[in-house]
């Protein structure tokens, strides 16, 4: 069974977080729909975070929070994190390495999205 990253939808939802010690902390949340036929486990992630100083940060790790959860066909699966930045801008993309209930592993993109405070793109 060949297994694609189009079987897995990935949507993620940044916000700016105002009030914080940071002055450039950024939130998200990120959902990870499951459109195959099969159970997936979300075994790592991998992220790279640009600021608008060109300074890259790459994130890698097993799993989300902790936790390697499995998607069942036709679940998602919605977690939220922050990162905060140098720079009132920035962007983030990555993947996550996922594995099948056949244990074929295979990578789903994680397109990359805009981290900006309010009011700063027109």
């Amino acid at each position: 069974m060949v297994v694609s990253s189009r079987q897995i939808l990935i949507r993620a939802y940044p916000s700016y977080m105002t009030g914080s010690q940071n002055p450039y902390l950024f939130h998200y949340l990120i959902e990870i729909e499951n459109l195959g036929p099969g159970s997936v486990q979300l075994l790592r992630r991998r992220w790279l975070i640009t600021d608008a100083n060109g300074k890259m940060l790459e994130v890698e790790g097993p799993g989300v929070l902790g936790e390697q959860p499995v998607i069942a066909p036709g679940e998602t699966f919605r977690y939220q994190s922050g990162v905060p930045l140098a720079t009132p801008l920035g962007v983030m993309e990555g993947c996550y390495i996922l594995q099948h209930e056949s244990g074929q592993q295979f990578e789903a993109p994680i397109a990359p999205f805009t981290l900006a405070i309010p009011n700063i793109i027109n």
